[in-house]
């Protein structure tokens, strides 16, 4: 998945470019689109803010607030942009209730909620193994370093 948050740009009317389609073993048309709906899936659900929002939002109803507080450095627009996308896949459910100012509500659908528990995995061992790949990467930016000293 990319570092960077390709959520913002997939439903903004940005053309999506999934690579070439003779790349692929099946029929151009038939395998780029089945390449492409599996990619976009996978973006959706591990870019940068979905996985805490996914979370969050299978332990039960969560609004906007709630959200813009627990899930750190996320902006305003990045939590909307990913709600509305999350939404627009199936994976929330967007409740408004007629109150003033409006309350707005977010829960996970029955799919997101089967993807619960591989998202918490997944959670549980970048928690378990952060450590370590701080450290690897200390390693190797040393050694970069001391090889482009030497060179």
């Amino acid at each position: 998945m990319s570092q960077g948050n390709s959520d913002a740009f997939e439903d903004l009317g940005g053309v999506d470019d999934c690579g070439d389609a003779d790349d692929l073993p099946l029929a151009p048309g038939q395998a780029q689109a089945q390449a492409c709906t599996v990619r976009q899936v996978l973006d959706r659900v591990g870019g940068k803010w979905s996985i805490g929002i996914l979370v969050a939002a299978s332990q039960g109803p969560v609004r906007f607030t709630e959200l813009e507080r627990s899930i750190e450095g996320i902006s305003r627009r990045m939590l909307t942009l990913t709600l509305r996308n999350l939404e627009r896949d199936g994976l929330l459910h967007r409740t408004v209730y007629p109150t003033v100012p409006p309350k707005v509500e977010y829960v996970a659908t029955p799919i997101a909620r089967e993807l619960y528990e591989s998202l918490v995995a997944l959670t549980d061992w970048a928690e378990r193994h952060r450590n370590a790949i701080a450290a690897a990467r200390a390693a190797y930016d040393e050694a970069q370093r001391a090889a482009r000293g030497a060179a």
